[in-house]
């Protein structure tokens, strides 16, 4: 795979106009039913090092991995019930960060993923989560 700054018309901005509106832009590029996402770190990704917060990386696996189980379960809401991510190596400002996110399986109520963040290569964190598949969507401003 290609990063989006070496094929810039593969890739589009994920629509989201929560939580990661504020972060992002987070991208997507769709390979048949293969789903991949990245974003730039940018200088308001930094940590007090000066390197990808982990938490920047934490909501980018986040999204990577839940989107990919609503695709799994054929479009229903799902909502993240364990994740988990080991920091392998430095993130650094300026670099691009992709995800191809991996079901493991999936049953009639949850979904088991996976994935790597990577950069030129590298991995720098890798990824698990079990998304819980919703049978109705949320009531707007329900908790």
């Amino acid at each position: 795979m290609t990063s989006p700054d070496s094929d810039p018309a593969g890739w589009r901005a994920f629509d989201d106009p929560g939580f990661i509106a504020l972060v992002g832009p987070v991208l997507l590029r769709e390979e048949g039913e293969t789903l991949h996402f990245a974003f730039r770190a940018e200088p308001r990704h930094a940590n007090l090092i000066g390197v990808i917060q982990g938490g920047m990386m934490m909501t980018f696996a986040d999204r990577a991995l839940g989107f990919t189980a609503m695709q799994a379960a054929g479009g229903a809401n799902c909502v993240t019930v364990q994740f988990e991510m080991q920091f392998v190596a430095a993130g650094r400002i300026g670099e691009t960060i992709t995800m191809t996110p991996e079901v493991v399986r999936r049953t009639q109520s949850l979904v088991f993923l996976r994935g790597d963040a990577r950069c030129d290569g590298r991995i720098v964190a890798t990824a698990t989560g079990v998304w819980k598949i919703l049978r109705r969507r949320p009531e707007a401003g329900a908790a």
